[in-house]
C-alpha cells in the first residue's frame, strides 16, 4: 500500500484540530464526581487509571459523552454515537451483528471459536462476544471510548481499544421522567426511570420501547412484515448500598429483547419485480426476499427476522480502606439468546435461505487495589473470564431451484433456457425439480447444518505504577500477565441431494454424527509506558507505547481422508500490535482540544474469509486466516469551544492511512488491501444553542454535520463492494418549561435522505452473489418529556 507522508498527515492535523462535544469521565467500574456534570472538555474528572484525574491530565487519548449530550445530539443507538467520535465506526447490520471498528480495525466475528479484537464493557464487565454484544443505549452516564491497548486497565486485554457504556446509578432523593415520541415509519418511543433512596439505600428502574415500521418494503407474499422493522425492549433495576462513607456496593440487572424484521440482504444481481430498469437489481427500493416456508422447521421459523433476548447482572464493590488505599471488585454474568433468520440470496428464489442461532453465557471476576501516593501511584491485582457459547448456522433450499440457480452463477446452467429469476421478480427455476425428475416430484425440499462451538478461559495478574519524579512530570510502566483456554468444537449434518446424490453446498463435509474438539492454552506479557509532560497548568503532552493482542484461533472443522470425515484443525496465530502515540491536550478557559498521532504494527493480521473447498467452491462458511503483516498510522483531533454561555461549538476529525502491508508473497490476495470498514477521513461538527428565556422556559437546538470518506465493505478489496463518501445532517431542537420540568423536541437524522450502504458482500457474497443492505434513511419525529 501507498503510505502517506507524514508532512501530509502534519498539515491534515494541524489544519483541522478538531473535538468532540464535552468529555466525561472514562470509567469501568466508578462513578465521576459530581462536579463533572458542570465541567467540560478536558477539565472534566476521569477516571481512566483508577484514579480521579482531569482529562487533561490522563497520557491516553479518551473520547466520553454524557448521557444528556447524547440526547442532545438525538442519537438512539451506538452505531449513531460512533459519527461523533474520531477513529470510531460502529456498523450495526442487525442487533445480532454489530460491528465496532476503532482506528480501522474491525471486530465483528460471529463465531464462537474466535476473539474480539475492540473490549466492550458495560458497567465495568467484559461484554464483547459479538452476537451478545449489542446493547440500547437509555439513562447513561456516560458513553466512554479508549483508543490504543491498555493492557494493564482491562480485563480481557483488547488489542485497539475498549468501549465502556455506564448507566446511570441510584441517587439519594425521589426522580421520575417519562418520555413519548412518534415519528415517521410509525416510529413509537415510550421510556423513563424512577428513582427513590436515602443517603444508604437508593434504588432506580428505567426502561425504553422502540417500535418501527421497516424502511425497506418486502413484496413478498410469504412475509409479514416490511425489513428492518423494530421493536425492542430494554429494562434496567439498579441498587446502590452505601452504608458508610467508605464502602458502596452497586447491583445492575438489565433484559435486552429483540424482536426485529427481517436484514434487507438486497441482491445485486437478481431483480425483485418488474419495472427495475434493465431487469437489474437496485438496493434502494423495494426488495422481494421470500425466504423459505418450506425450510421453516430446520429454520426456526418461516418469517425473516430477529428474536433476541440477552439478561445480564454485575455486581460492583468500592472500599476505601486506608487514605491512599482502596479495593474494588467488578464481578458480571451475561447470558444471551439470538436466532436471526436471513434470505443470503436476496431473491424470491427459495436458494440460499439460512438462520443463525447463536446462545451462549460469560462471566467474569476482577479485583483491584489501588494506590495514590504523592510521588506514587499505583494499582495491581487479578482477573478471571469465562465464556461458553455456539454458532449454529441451518440452510434451507429446494434441491431443483437450488442446482439450477447455483450452475446459473457460473454461466451453465443445469437446464438451458430457464432463469433461476426472471425479470419481473418471478422464479422460473422452482420448475425445474419437475423437469429433472421427469415429473416425480414439483418440489424436493433439502435442509443441512454446520455448528461451530467455542469454550474460552482467560486468567491475569496485572500490576502498574506511575512515578511523580517532580510535578510536571509523571512517568507510567505497567504489565499484564495472562494465560487462557482456547477449547472448539464443530459438527455439521450435510445429508446428500436426492438430485446430485451429493452434498448441495460444494465443500459441505457431514461430520458423521461425530463431534470434532481441539483445544490449547496460551500465554502473553502485554507492556505498557507512559509519559506526561505538564508545560504549564492548562497545557500537556504525552506519549505513550503499549502491546494489544487477539487471542489465537483454535479452529475445527471438517475435512475427508480415505472417503471419510475427518478433523480439520488449524491453530491461527495471535494477532499482536504496537501501538505508538503521541499527543497533546488543552483545557484552558473556553477552549478544550487534543490532537494526537499514532502509529500501530500488526504481526499476523486475522482476517475473516470465505472458505472454499479443494476445488475452490463456496462452503457457505467464513474461517479465519492471518494476512501476515498489516499497519496504522493515523491523526485524531478534537476542539470545543464555549462561545458565550449558551453556545458551545464543537468538531472532530479522524485521519487513518493503514492497511494490510503490501507482501506478495505471504499474502498475495491480500497485498496492499485497506482494511474493512476503515474510512480514510471521518469527521464531525456542529454547535449547540442552550438559551434561558426566563420565566422557567429554555430553547435549545443541536445541528451537526457527519462526514466519512469511502469504505470498503470486504478484505480483499473490491471497488463494487464499497460505500463511497457520506455526509449526512442531523438536527435536534426544542423548548422546555415550568423550569425545565416539561420538554418538546423534534429529531431529524439524514435530513437529505442520502441514500447509502449499511453493508455489501456478506453471506451471498462467498457463493458470487454479493447482497447490498441500504443504510437509515431520514428520519424525523418529535419527542415529549416529563419531569418529576
Amino acid at each position: 500500500m501507498n503510505r502517506t507522508t507524514l508532512s501530509r498527515v502534519s498539515l491534515v492535523a494541524v489544519a483541522t484540530i478538531l473535538a468532540a462535544a464535552p468529555q466525561t469521565a472514562f470509567a469501568q467500574d466508578a462513578e465521576a464526581p459530581a462536579d463533572s456534570e458542570t465541567a467540560s472538555g478536558n477539565e472534566i474528572i476521569v477516571t481512566t487509571q483508577k484514579i480521579e484525574q482531569r482529562a487533561v491530565d490522563v497520557p491516553i487519548t479518551i473520547t466520553a459523552t454524557t448521557g444528556e449530550r447524547i440526547r442532545d445530539l438525538g442519537i438512539t443507538d451506538l452505531d449513531e454515537l460512533s459519527s461523533y467520535v474520531p477513529g470510531l465506526l460502529i456498523q450495526e447490520q442487525s442487533a445480532n451483528n454489530p460491528g465496532i471498528v476503532i482506528r480501522g480495525i474491525t471486530s465483528d466475528s460471529g463465531s464462537a471459536q474466535q476473539g474480539p479484537r475492540v473490549t466492550l464493557y458495560y458497567n465495568g464487565v467484559d461484554i464483547s462476544r459479538s452476537r451478545g454484544s449489542y446493547q440500547a443505549i437509555y439513562d447513561l452516564e456516560r458513553v466512554e471510548v479508549i483508543k490504543g491497548p491498555q493492557a494493564t486497565l482491562f480485563g480481557t486485554a483488547s488489542a485497539v481499544g475498549a468501549i465502556s457504556i455506564v448507566s446511570a446509578r441510584p441517587r439519594e432523593g425521589f426522580s421520575a421522567e417519562v418520555r413519548g415520541g412518534y415519528g415517521n415509519f410509525n416510529q413509537t418511543l415510550l421510556g423513563g426511570f424512577v428513582n427513590v433512596g436515602s443517603d444508604t439505600l437508593a434504588f432506580r428502574l428505567a426502561g425504553e420501547w422502540r417500535t418501527r415500521d421497516g424502511y425497506v418494503e418486502n413484496l413478498s407474499p410469504n412475509q409479514d412484515e416490511e425489513l428492518y422493522a423494530q421493536d425492542q425492549l430494554g429494562l434496567r433495576a439498579s441498587l446502590r448500598w452505601s452504608p458508610t462513607e467508605d464502602l458502596t456496593v452497586d447491583l445492575v440487572g438489565t433484559y435486552d429483547q429483540q424482536r426485529n424484521g427481517g436484514t434487507p440482504f438486497i441482491s445485486g444481481r437478481f431483480p425483485a419485480f418488474t419495472g427495475a430498469p434493465g431487469g437489474s437489481a437496485n438496493a434502494f427500493r423495494d426488495a422481494n426476499l421470500g425466504g423459505n416456508p418450506a425450510g421453516a422447521a430446520a429454520l426456526g421459523d418461516d418469517q425473516l427476522g430477529l428474536n433476541r433476548e440477552v439478561y445480564d447482572i454485575n455486581l460492583t464493590i468500592d472500599h476505601q480502606f486506608d487514605t491512599d488505599w482502596s479495593f474494588t471488585t467488578v464481578n458480571g454474568y451475561r447470558k444471551f439468546d439470538s436466532a436471526e433468520v436471513f434470505d443470503a440470496d436476496g431473491s424470491a428464489a427459495p436458494f440460499l435461505e439460512f438462520a443463525e442461532i447463536a446462545d451462549g453465557w460469560q462471566v467474569s471476576h476482577e479485583g483491584r487495589f489501588t494506590y495514590t501516593g504523592t510521588k506514587l501511584r499505583s494499582s495491581f491485582g487479578w482477573n478471571a473470564f469465562i465464556e461458553d457459547g455456539r454458532q449454529n448456522v441451518p440452510f434451507a433450499t429446494e434441491e431443483g431451484t437450488f442446482l439450477q440457480c447455483l450452475s446459473s452463477l457460473f454461466g451453465a446452467p443445469l437446464v438451458p433456457g430457464i432463469a433461476c429469476v426472471a425479470p419481473n421478480g418471478s422464479v422460473p427455476a422452482s420448475g425445474v425439480t419437475a423437469i429433472l425428475t421427469g415429473g416425480a416430484a414439483t418440489a424436493i425440499p433439502y435442509t443441512s447444518v454446520f455448528e461451530n462451538q467455542g469454550r474460552n478461559e482467560a486468567y491475569s495478574l496485572f500490576a502498574d505504577a506511575t512515578w511523580i519524579p517532580f510535578e510536571s512530570l509523571e512517568l507510567t510502566a505497567g504489565i499484564r500477565w495472562l494465560t487462557e483456554y482456547r477449547g472448539s468444537e464443530f459438527f455439521a449434518r450435510v445429508p446428500n441431494s436426492q438430485i446430485s446424490r451429493a452434498a448441495l453446498i460444494p465443500g459441505q463435509i457431514d461430520t458423521g454424527g461425530r463431534t470434532f474438539s481441539a483445544d490449547k492454552w496460551f500465554q502473553a506479557w502485554l507492556p505498557r509506558v507512559n509519559a506526561l509532560y505538564r508545560i504549564n497548568d492548562d497545557v500537556n503532552v504525552f506519549a505513550t507505547i503499549s502491546k494489544g493482542r487477539r487471542s489465537p484461533v483454535v479452529q475445527v472443522a471438517a475435512a475427508r481422508s480415505g472417503g471419510r470425515p475427518v478433523p480439520n484443525v488449524q491453530t491461527i496465530a495471535e494477532e499482536t500490535v504496537w501501538n505508538y502515540e503521541g499527543g497533546i491536550k488543552l483545557a484552558t478557559g473556553r477552549v478544550s482540544g487534543s490532537i494526537g498521532v499514532y502509529y500501530q504494527v500488526y504481526n499476523d493480521f486475522q482476517v475473516s474469509v470465505a472458505q472454499l473447498d479443494a476445488q475452490g467452491n463456496p462452503t457457505g462458511a467464513f474461517v479465519t486466516q492471518s494476512a501476515g503483516k498489516a499497519s496504522n498510522l493515523g491523526v485524531e483531533a478534537e476542539l470545543a469551544i464555549d462561545v458565550t454561555d449558551w453556545l458551545n461549538v464543537f468538531s472532530n476529525v479522524g485521519y487513518i492511512d493503514g492497511g494490510i502491508d503490501e507482501d506478495g508473497a505471504f499474502s498475495p490476495a491480500f497485498s496492499g488491501a485497506r482494511f474493512r470498514l476503515q474510512p480514510e477521513i471521518q469527521a464531525a461538527g456542529g454547535f449547540t444553542v442552550n438559551y434561558e428565556f426566563g420565566n422557567g422556559m429554555r430553547f435549545f437546538a443541536t445541528p451537526s454535520v457527519t462526514h466519512r470518506s469511502r469504505i470498503f465493505f470486504e478484505v480483499p478489496n473490491n471497488p463494487l463492494i464499497a460505500q463511497e463518501a457520506v455526509t449526512l445532517v442531523n438536527a435536534r431542537a426544542g423548548i422546555s418549561f415550568a423550569d425545565e420540568r416539561y420538554e418538546i423536541a423534534g429529531f431529524i437524522r439524514n435530513a437529505f435522505d442520502e441514500d447509502y450502504l449499511l453493508d455489501a458482500g456478506n453471506t451471498g457474497g462467498a457463493f458470487g452473489i454479493p447482497t447490498f443492505i441500504p443504510a437509515e434513511p431520514q428520519f424525523y419525529g418529535v419527542e415529549v418529556t416529563a419531569k418529576f
